[in-house]
């Protein structure tokens, strides 16, 4: 199995265009993690280890860390800004491991 790379994510409770710009300007990426067996869980990750990953391995494993708890994923889609191509937001899917 390839490396995994751990990331730590918050949790996010407040939702919409103006929290996620706060965060994206606090250096937060917003994501969301999601599987078959796994609800939904909206997150906050790490924007320059994020934008690191995409760059160098999109296809790499990821140990995502929130509420105590790891879940390994994989990166499904990124939505990035169509000019400055900053990073706007990233799906998880959730792999068993």
């Amino acid at each position: 199995m390839a490396d995994v790379i751990r990331l730590e994510a918050t949790v996010r409770t407040d939702f919409g265009k103006g929290f996620a710009r706060r965060s994206r300007m606090a250096g937060k990426v917003p994501a969301v993690v999601y599987g078959p067996n796994l609800a939904p869980v909206h997150v906050e990750l790490p924007g320059h280890e994020v934008f690191m990953i995409v760059k160098n391995n999109r296809q790499a494993t990821l140990s995502i860390a929130f509420d105590g708890k790891e879940q390994l994923a994989v990166i499904k889609d990124v939505q990035r800004h169509p000019v400055r191509r900053d990073i706007l937001h990233v799906d998880l899917v959730a792999v068993e491991g």
